[in-house]
């Protein structure tokens, strides 16, 4: 059966995207050599707290932690200890938290009403004292219009970086955990470049409040520094020196971006993909593709390229609500990730079958799954908390360190990362091995034909 033959519109599209398209060009933003053996990849949650609470014990100088939120739970209260214990040993020690301004004042969805995390933040502060800086920023005047997703924590002269946020199945506690990325990045000019964007963009910003004291402004009282704060946020880069890596080096670019045009790391991430010549290893929590990373990963299925997507089992999704729970609204976005990875998978069954395209649902138990970053070829990978998805392509504060190894040093340890997330993942050989919509819940069936009926279906899919 032939295809129809696209419009002029579409055909125009095409042609124009193909004359913009030039080679990726990194050459504006800092180039960190650091050995090879300074860099690891650590085995899981629990590796990755036990790094962290050793890393604060023995601190000197700095501690600088961005994360989404600081829970108020036993792993938030655990770190919070470790903070006050380490400057209390240390006067000295400067130590600075950020985390994102609207999520740390308010409780967790579907939770009754409370003051959030910040109310913990306080009582600590006035039980031992102000040396602990706790900082909220709001990259937008909403949070449903996008939050602080920076990642990264400074320790001296550590970088250790993850996805993850700090509560208790982030931290493995109590049996549960949520599976991410860890890594340890020992280099101090790596180090000083992210502990010094933060400093610039946010430490004197007046629209980055103390969470820690009382009064809290209001949010419509910060709606000017909040504009200026997205204007620089815009135009802002890590700095940093150019280095040409030596023998036994790799060159670690960290990157950032924010909003929907001039976006440094999405660019990155799109001219990655494009100049893949063999294999791409994406991971992403929530299956929901920007619509440019989509085109791009279609023309590199029609030339050929090996492509791996991991993804979370719906079961494995954060949002999940077992059948024998009370339903909630929330618990209709897992399905909406199949929904899409479903249609995905059917529009590219060909691919599947011939195994060019492999997709990969991981599920551990009750345990959930937070992945994201890309593996392109044998020389290029990239940590990041960006989730690749509209929302972290257009609305949310987000960041990444792209590794560049041309000599393989990295291969093996890479392999060994991507051989450990396989061991609770299956691939998918069909399409139809993902539940269709009519055998959903019934709940959930109800609130698909909704969203349909009103056509919400694709500006949920642009905000989540």
């Amino acid at each position: 059966m032939n295809r129809p033959l696209p419009s002029p519109r579409s055909l125009a599209r095409r042609l124009l995207s193909l004359r913009r398209r030039r080679k990726l060009d990194l050459s504006g933003f800092p180039h960190v050599a650091v050995p090879a053996t300074a860099i690891t990849t650590l085995a899981g949650p629990q590796a990755f707290r036990e790094t962290l609470l050793s890393l604060i014990a023995g601190a000197q100088h700095r501690i600088v932690l961005v994360a989404l939120y600081l829970q108020d739970d036993d792993a938030g209260r655990e770190v919070l200890d470790a903070l006050y214990a380490a400057r209390a040993a240390r006067p000295g020690l400067s130590v600075e938290v950020y985390v994102d301004w609207h999520r740390a004042r308010r409780g967790l969805i579907g939770k009754a009403h409370s003051e959030g995390n910040a109310a913990m933040y306080r009582a600590y502060a006035e039980r031992l004292g102000e040396g602990v800086a706790i900082r909220g920023v709001p990259v937008q005047n909403r949070e449903l219009f996008g939050v602080l997703h920076l990642k990264g924590f400074v320790i001296d002269d550590a970088v250790l970086y993850s996805g993850a946020s700090l509560n208790d199945v982030y931290l493995n506690r109590h049996g549960r955990y949520r599976l991410d990325r860890y890594h340890l990045i020992r280099d101090r000019a790596l180090a000083d470049s992210m502990a010094d964007f933060v400093a610039r963009e946010f430490r004197d910003n007046s629209a980055v409040p103390r969470l820690d004291q009382q009064p809290l402004p209001r949010t419509r009282e910060l709606q000017e520094p909040i504009r200026q704060l997205r204007h620089s946020l815009q135009q802002a880069r890590y700095q940093g020196p150019s280095d040409t890596p030596g023998e036994g080096e790799v060159t670690v670019i960290p990157l950032v971006g924010f909003g929907r045009s001039d976006n440094a790391l999405n660019e990155t991430l799109l001219g990655l993909l494009r100049e893949a010549r063999q294999r791409v290893i994406l991971l992403t929590p929530y299956f929901n593709l920007p619509r440019p990373v989509r085109a791009v990963i279609g023309q590199l299925l029609r030339r050929g390229c090996q492509l791996d997507i991991m993804v979370g089992d719906k079961v494995a999704n954060d949002f999940y609500i077992p059948p024998d729970q009370p339903f909630s609204r929330i618990g209709l976005l897992p399905y909406l990730y199949e929904a899409n990875l479903r249609r995905f998978a059917r529009l590219h069954q060909g691919a599947i079958d011939s195994g060019q395209l492999n997709l990969w649902l991981w599920r551990d138990g009750d345990n959930s799954y937070h992945l994201k970053g890309l593996f392109v070829d044998q020389d290029v990978a990239v940590i990041t908390g960006n989730n690749l998805n509209p929302r972290a392509w257009a609305l949310d504060l987000e960041n990444g360190l792209l590794l560049r190894d041309p000599s393989g040093l990295l291969v093996a340890q890479h392999a060994a990362e991507w051989a450990s997330l396989r061991k609770h993942a299956t691939r998918l050989g069909h399409y139809r091995e993902l539940q269709g919509t009519r055998s959903y819940p019934p709940e959930v069936r109800r609130l698909f034909k909704r969203l349909r009926r009103v056509r919400l279906d694709r500006l949920i899919g642009q905000l989540l």
